[in-house]
């Protein structure tokens, strides 16, 4: 049976952790109770062979205690008194404080701090559910009156189309470039009555301001930001309307909105304009695109979703915490013999965070809104959303694992015998298997080792309690588990291996180069074709979301940075040499190379050259650029500070780039001098920033206050292999050769610790990033609302 505490421990939301109940210290100290306990009743039974005369009086008295003289008073006083303190202001709530009755031997002064600490524990508990309750009332008050703008706009669009259809004479059709309009008259207000102007008012909309999905980082502010208002005045559009201020807000959040934002102003300008100037009649109109309306829908379904998410784990938090008093409450009556449970527990259950159900009344009107407006009143299919359920783990992933696992190294041990007896592996060779076969496996296993990694950043996180999903923003029901990730790269890499086992066969056996040098080529087609692949096969989710990731890396810095893109270009900054064979294969394969044997033609060509110095300072340019959009969306200095690590990164290659073209002293020194500042530059990033290490007044010596992994020794061994693994390069300086080991092992060799060393740098980082946001108490995202209401100020 599992101990309550893993339960308890297991179960917790991550991020609420401090908020949570301090179980395990009240454990601490009931355990030096029952210690001091056990040391008085070792003390009271050698007392008890020459004290019988004070043993009977005790007994005796005991007895008189039970007689209906003493015991109802006594039941009614208790043994405890919880004293209930109104608190000063509505956050704080009531406070709670235990007096003690009765004595507890030896033990009352451990007994105060017991009562203490779990007063503390319940008005923490109290006060921060309170604060998160109110937190989400504000939030789904502010949807309901989204919803409630988005039901009104649909129906005027509605109303606007069914009215063209009719004066046509034609059936109203759902076009998506239909516009509908909403009328502002004043003949029409007169008509209504004072109260009914007043609730208009009330209910109107100053500003209508449209996001896009991509900006679920940013904070649901009512108000625009200065900031803000530089890069969105081109994208926005506003019409006066009786007092009424409508903007419709098309965010620069990636480049097709940018264009868009501007032909829909060119276009907008020149065939609305007259829509927007009154008529004879005094009326104005707004133009609603039924595009967008159904992208505000989405985006209110989205916040509809965390906000149901957030209510889940306030209900959990609930539960828990209603759990762990009583467990820790059993206990301490178990030790002392006292019935304190009763007495607290009455206390406990009428507090605010038990007895208040605004969280579960809101949760249920959360629940009927999604199930009439985006279910079409369908339950099941509702909750598909609203709870989704997890992919079962099947034993037949990890039989297939293990599977592949030995297919690989069974063809792997194949392939490397082979190649030794056919002679075509010597050390040193220029063979034209070996510099056409070598990119194409370098390249895969430099690929695959680097996924494996991720795996196993996977299985830590999840075993230590980091939320890399919530970090990450994947969605629960598609993400890659770590087995999904091992069986990716088991399968990949026998794939590989056994193609590659395949093409080194028929080469022994004689068949010509011209038939069989297109196998590496057509491997490589063959994985570029399933990442593309249409077709719901292969985790396509996984693989249509690493696209869109690989693309706002490219086309930094016009795509706004969230934590998985510049991740992702952390990781290809450590893959410059895998980019390098991709680019050789791709020359090799495209110039039709393979067909003459001229494996020497993309290396003689000053245009390969060229290309292969910028791919390798593309990954640092990237994230150059990310740091640089970062810094202009938030205005955080620190970005432009992690700026000129990249830069210092690009000018260290570039010094070996300048020395392996003339190799001399100069060059040498300048090479030494630059690489050694980028890696002192590097090692405070990744120790301080990025680990959040080497504090020099934390509790926990040139560490920081917050710790996961509970030795601490961990934390300085991965500071000192990160300090070796980052002086790699100095192999590229001087050129140390390993007995007859040939060059190409010797840098794949380098490559593959340089891969070792991001993995291993991926889990501290997200580390530091989770205990960052839980301080935060943050455990659902952000998602911005398409309708914003703010003071007119023209």
């Amino acid at each position: 049976m599992v101990k309550f505490s893993k339960q308890f421990e297991g179960q917790l939301v991550p991020e609420w952790k401090e908020a949570f109940v301090d179980y395990w210290q009240l454990k601490k100290d009931l355990k030096k109770i029952h210690f001091l306990n056990e040391n008085n009743n070792n003390n009271n039974v050698m007392s008890n062979t020459t004290n019988n005369e004070s043993s009977f009086s005790r007994t005796l008295y005991t007895s008189l205690k039970k007689l209906p003289l003493f015991g109802p008073q006594r039941r009614e006083q208790g043994v405890i008194q919880v004293h209930r303190k109104i608190g000063q202001t509505l956050s704080k709530g009531d406070l709670y404080e235990t007096e003690l009755l009765e004595q507890f031997a030896d033990n009352t002064e451990s007994a105060t701090e017991f009562f203490a600490l779990l007063d503390l524990q319940l008005n923490k508990v109290n006060q921060f559910f309170r604060t998160k309750e109110k937190e989400f009332v504000e939030r789904g008050e502010c949807l309901m009156k989204q919803m409630e703008i988005l039901i009104e706009l649909k129906a005027a669009l509605i109303k606007q189309q069914h009215d063209k259809g009719t004066s046509l004479g034609q059936n109203t059709i759902e076009d998506e470039s239909i516009s509908g309009t909403i009328f502002c008259d004043e003949e029409s207000n007169k008509d209504k009555t004072e109260q009914e102007q007043e609730q208009d008012i009330e209910n109107s909309i100053d500003q209508v301001t449209l996001d896009s999905p991509r900006s679920n980082e940013l904070e649901n502010s009512t108000n625009i930001n200065r900031e803000d208002n530089k890069s969105k005045n081109l994208s926005e559009q506003m019409i006066n309307c009786q007092g009424k201020s409508l903007k419709i807000h098309i965010p620069l959040t990636n480049p097709t909105r940018t264009f868009s934002a501007i032909t829909y102003l060119l276009r907008d300008d020149i065939i609305n304009q007259s829509s927007k100037k009154c008529g004879p009649d005094g009326r104005k109109k707004l133009h609603i695109n039924k595009t967008k309306l159904k992208h505000a829908e989405k985006m209110i379904r989205g916040a509809f979703i965390e906000l149901y998410k957030g209510l889940g784990y306030l209900k959990t938090y609930r539960t828990l915490n209603m759990l762990a008093f009583v467990k820790i409450l059993k206990k301490f009556d178990k030790v002392t013999n006292k019935q304190v449970l009763p007495i607290y527990l009455r206390v406990v259950e009428s507090s605010y965070f038990n007895s208040s159900d605004k969280a579960l009344k809101l949760a249920d009107d959360v629940e009927e809104i999604f199930i009439k407006h985006f279910a079409e009143d369908d339950k099941k299919k509702a909750m598909k959303y609203l709870k989704p359920t997890q992919k079962k783990e099947s034993h037949a992933v990890t039989f297939f694992i293990g599977l592949f696992a030995g297919c690989f190294l069974a063809l792997f041990v194949g392939y490397v015998i082979m190649a030794h007896i056919t002679g075509l592996y010597r050390p040193k060779s220029d063979t034209i298997y070996m510099e056409t076969v070598y990119p194409v496996l370098s390249m895969f296993s430099l690929m695959f080792l680097h996924f494996f990694l991720y795996g196993c950043n996977i299985f830590m996180w999840r075993k230590t309690r980091v939320n890399y999903s919530f970090i990450f923003e994947l969605a629960q029901t598609k993400e890659l588990k770590y087995r999904d990730v091992f069986l990716i790269c088991t399968t990949s890499m026998t794939a590989v291996v056994g193609v590659l086992f395949l093409h080194l066969t028929l080469v022994a056996k004689g068949y010509s180069y011209n038939q069989i040098q297109v196998i590496p080529g057509l491997l490589l087609l063959a994985f570029i074709m399933l990442l593309v692949c249409p077709f719901n096969i292969m985790y396509k989710s996984s693989r249509y979301r690493f696209i869109c990731v690989i693309r706002n890396i490219i086309f930094s810095p016009l795509y706004k940075v969230v934590m998985l893109d510049f991740f992702m270009a952390d990781q290809l900054c450590s893959q410059v040499p895998m980019l390098r064979n991709l680019e050789y294969v791709a020359c090799y394969y495209i110039t039709g190379s393979y067909k003459n044997q001229d494996y020497g033609y993309c290396m003689r060509t000053k245009y390969y050259r060229d290309l292969a110095y910028a791919v390798s300072f593309l990954p640092y340019y990237w994230r150059a650029m990310q740091c640089a959009r970062r810094w202009f969306d938030e205005g955080h200095k620190s970005h432009l500070v992690n700026l000129g690590k990249y830069v210092s990164a690009m000018l260290a290659a570039g010094a070996k780039v300048a020395y392996e073209k003339e190799k001399n002293m100069g060059w040498l020194c300048l090479v030494i001098v630059m690489s050694s500042a980028a890696t002192v530059y590097q090692l405070y990033w990744d120790f301080v920033k990025d680990w959040g290490l080497l504090q020099c007044h934390s509790k926990n010596p040139w560490l920081r206050n917050e710790l996961i992994l509970r030795r601490k020794f961990i934390y300085y061994f991965s500071m000192g292999l990160n300090l070796v693994l980052r002086l790699a390069w100095l192999q590229t300086v001087l050129h140390y050769n390993f007995g007859t080991v040939d060059y190409r092992v010797t840098g794949l060799f380098l490559a593959a610790l340089e891969v070792i060393r991001r993995g291993h740098w991926n889990y501290y980082r997200l580390e530091n990033e989770h205990l960052n946001n839980a301080g935060k108490f943050r455990a659902v995202k952000t998602v911005p609302l398409p309708f914003h209401e703010v003071d007119e100020q023209n």
